[in-house]
């Protein structure tokens, strides 16, 4: 099976408001909408498992209903922190049949603009490496500061990319990776793949996409809004 967990535990603190951010609706529907679809029309993609606070699983269980998305496969609880919530997943996975051989390939609900081409390479990309991650070149320079207020060194920026959502890996070899992480081990977790790279699985960078950002600002829910409203 190939598995698409989806990330909607979060509080969205950063964007403020009285909701989190993956379900403020958006030309008449959740943010959190926009990549279920993705996900559920692309051919790759088998089940859909669903990250989310308790309070707001009926809520979502709405839209699944009203937009007839035939994938979803239950839900899993929200975690202390991002890669706790992937544990869940994972174990959700597990509970309805996912085994080592299988793939798992996780997003972030507000990543909206997720394409299909990424969602096919990176699961294309299975069948050669251990995991796979869209990335973007940075434009800017980029200066090392260990202490916050002067420049300690100079990275090369030619060198260096920013890492984007999904993220897909062989599922065993993912899965026990974590063996024996604690809550706290996991909150120190800052990527899908950092994890992965730190215990020596093969990850392959695939070309990501401007359109597939992240809404955490302001400023980015009014980009995306302003996109769908000139559709």
């Amino acid at each position: 099976m190939n598995i698409a967990i989806v990330l909607a535990g979060g509080t969205g603190t950063r964007l403020g408001g009285d909701i989190p951010k993956q379900y403020i609706e958006v030309a008449g529907k959740p943010i959190i909408s926009y990549c279920l679809d993705k996900f559920e029309k692309h051919t790759l993609i088998d089940n859909i498992v669903i990250v989310a606070s308790e309070m707001w699983q009926n809520y979502i269980l709405s839209w699944i209903s009203k937009e007839g998305l035939n994938k979803f496969s239950g839900f899993a609880p929200a975690g202390s922190s991002r890669q706790h919530s992937i544990v869940n997943g994972m174990l959700k996975a597990q509970s309805i049949g996912a085994t080592a051989s299988d793939n798992i390939i996780i997003h972030d609900a507000a990543r909206p603009n997720v394409s299909e081409r990424i969602i096919s390479q990176c699961m294309d990309k299975l069948s050669e490496y251990d995991g796979a991650m869209p990335v973007l070149p940075v434009k800017d320079t980029i200066y090392l500061s260990e202490n916050g207020e002067n420049i300690t060194s100079l990275l090369n920026r030619d060198q260096l990319y920013a890492g984007q959502a999904p993220e897909s890996f062989k599922y065993g070899k993912y899965l026990e990776i974590h063996n024996g992480m604690t809550e706290e081990d996991l909150s120190k977790v800052r990527g899908s793949s950092e994890i992965a790279y730190r215990h020596g699985l093969k990850i392959c960078m695939i070309p990501g996409d401007e359109c597939n950002y992240k809404i955490t600002t302001k400023e980015d829910l009014n980009k995306f809004v302003r996109e769908m409203e000139e559709r």
